[in-house]
């Protein structure tokens, strides 16, 4: 798959997810052969106002690439701006506009997928940020539309195009789905049918077989995950066994689960400080320390430990 200039050999992508995808989540899907990994979203007000927050979420190293930073926003003007700055700061390869956050926090703002029920504003602030990183490859993220009676995707698809977009991932559920029901692939099928450019299909990938049949069902271009990879960076690893036609490699065991627990808290504390880290860590436990006897009671020491020192003891004590 090529987006832009930007070739990509593994066509199976790390979903940007607020909250989770920071540097040391994304470079351990990137160790397992994620072939883009992306930031969580980032606010577009924050970017042009500098925020240091903002600034950290955003940093990343040359071992990520080809990596793509996502921006979402409600205004063309500051969009356009904060794309720029973005680039000049950190020279991503790609440059991605979340039209699909269905929160209502975000929505409210118009931002995220509220996009969806003004086309003329979508239009307005893709635009924007295609002119001023002409030199980057712009995607987007969307969903298939507000609710079932506004359906926007076969309409959506040559509008972006037009506008200049490399390529579109499409999560085929509402905005008021949010992520219940069954996410509709034959609307990713719709939109590969509509566009010329690469699509990027995105929804209840839940195994690693199911990306051969999302490319198999819809044509898609690329596959994206995003809450399988929650405490299984080796569904990376699987997929790509199996989208090569491999063997696939064994699934790690209770030890090996928990030596990259470890390490990812190791990352954690380095990246954000040992305060921000451990309390940010504490969501992951629920994701890696599961099926097996004991699990419930070593997440819930884990989650209540008082520092990291505490948390490695834990960690070491599983077998």
């Amino acid at each position: 798959m090529q987006i832009g200039s930007i070739k990509i050999d593994i066509p199976i992508l790390l979903a940007p997810m607020a909250g989770v995808t920071d540097y040391p989540f994304r470079v351990l899907c990137k160790e397992q052969g994620a072939g883009v990994v992306y930031s969580e979203f980032v606010s577009a007000h924050g970017i042009i106002r500098e925020n240091i927050k903002t600034w950290q979420m955003i940093r990343f190293t040359d071992f990520e690439r080809p990596i793509g930073i996502q921006i979402f926003g409600d205004s063309p003007e500051v969009m356009g701006k904060a794309a720029r700055m973005v680039v000049d700061k950190f020279s991503p390869d790609i440059l991605d506009i979340n039209y699909g956050c269905p929160v209502p926090k975000v929505t409210k703002r118009g931002a995220g997928s509220a996009a969806l029920r003004d086309l003329c504003l979508m239009d307005d602030i893709t635009t924007a940020v295609v002119e001023s990183v002409s030199e980057v490859p712009v995607t987007v993220k969307m969903r298939a539309g507000w609710d079932s009676k506004s359906i926007v995707v076969p309409e959506v698809g040559p509008r972006l195009e037009k506008i200049g977009v490399k390529a579109i991932t499409l999560h085929p559920r509402t905005t008021k789905e949010r992520y219940k029901g069954s996410a509709n692939w034959s609307l990713i099928k719709a939109l590969k049918e509509s566009v010329s450019i690469p699509v990027i299909g995105n929804g209840d990938v839940k195994e690693p077989k199911d990306v051969i049949r999302m490319f198999e069902e819809t044509d898609c271009d690329g596959v994206m995950i995003g809450r399988s990879a929650l405490g299984n960076p080796w569904f990376f690893k699987e997929a790509i066994a199996i989208y090569k036609g491999e063997s696939l490699p064994v699934s790690p065991n209770i030890n090996e689960r928990a030596e990259k627990c470890l390490s990812h808290l190791n990352q954690m504390v380095e990246f954000h400080g040992e305060r921000v880290g451990i309390n940010l860590m504490r969501k992951h436990y629920g994701w890696y320390i599961r099926g097996f006897n004991g699990a419930s009671a070593i997440r819930k020491a884990l989650v209540t430990a008082s520092d990291k020192d505490e948390m490695v003891d834990i960690l070491e004590t599983i077998n």
